[in-house]
């Protein structure tokens, strides 16, 4: 118990006196998941929708596909982009491997599929009154689908929320594809695993109670939003 209680005054420490790596790794984590939910959000939230309003051929054989890919382990995302970026693969002389920007792109791919789920999810329960209503006031399809993802914004929002949730705790594709680097592509849940295997349990812990603080701020956003 004491190892504990010590470990947490360092880590509290660690935090209040902006330790420099720790100030790094949530940094980069904060940037590399912020722009993936930002690309995943412009993606998923269109096609989600389009999925949900349309009837099409094929459109189960989507939603299987859709389904499989939220439960798609990050290693093997991490392995297929991986072959793509590494200097064999048909985008290595871009260089992009153990950058930012392939954890960002292994990132996109994980929040994508959840982000459209959930998007899908809130247009299925939702009044199909308010596209009617709006075609028939002169509306077309797309101001139609515009107007009903305002109506259900607070659905579209937790489906954002639940995509960048998915990838700032995410920790295999960071590791492949950015190779946990220090001061580049090092991110809080890749620093806490290998700190914590060196013995630095402090540090990973301050990096936990960090990633912790980010998810309590996020969702107290998401509610206070909700009241409004």
């Amino acid at each position: 118990m004491g190892y504990l209680l010590d470990s947490l005054s360092t880590a509290l420490g660690m935090i209040g006196h902006f330790n420099q790596e720790v100030l790094t790794a949530v940094g980069t984590s904060l940037y590399t998941s912020l722009v993936a939910t930002l690309f995943s959000t412009i993606i998923g939230v269109p096609f989600g929708a389009y999925i949900g309003l349309k009837k099409f051929s094929g459109r189960r054989a989507i939603l299987t596909l859709l389904n499989t890919l939220m439960a798609l382990p990050t290693v093997v995302i991490g392995l297929v982009l991986f072959g793509l970026f590494s200097r064999q693969g048909p985008l290595g002389p871009l260089g992009l491997l153990f950058t930012p920007w392939a954890m960002i792109a292994g990132q996109t791919v994980l929040a994508t599929p959840i982000i459209a789920n959930f998007v899908l999810a809130a247009v299925n329960g939702s009044d199909q009154r308010i596209m009617n209503t709006a075609l028939t006031l002169g509306a077309s399809h797309f101001q139609a689908g515009v107007q009903l993802l305002k109506e259900i914004r607070f659905g579209v929002m937790a489906a954002v929320i639940a995509g960048f949730g998915r990838v700032i705790g995410e920790v295999g594709v960071a590791m492949m594809l950015g190779g946990n680097i220090r001061g580049v592509t090092r991110t809080m849940t890749t620093a806490i695993a290998l700190e914590t295997s060196k013995g630095e349990f402090a540090f990973g812990l301050s990096l936990g109670i960090v990633l912790l603080s980010v998810a309590l701020i996020v969702n107290l956003f998401l509610n206070i939003l909700q009241q409004r």
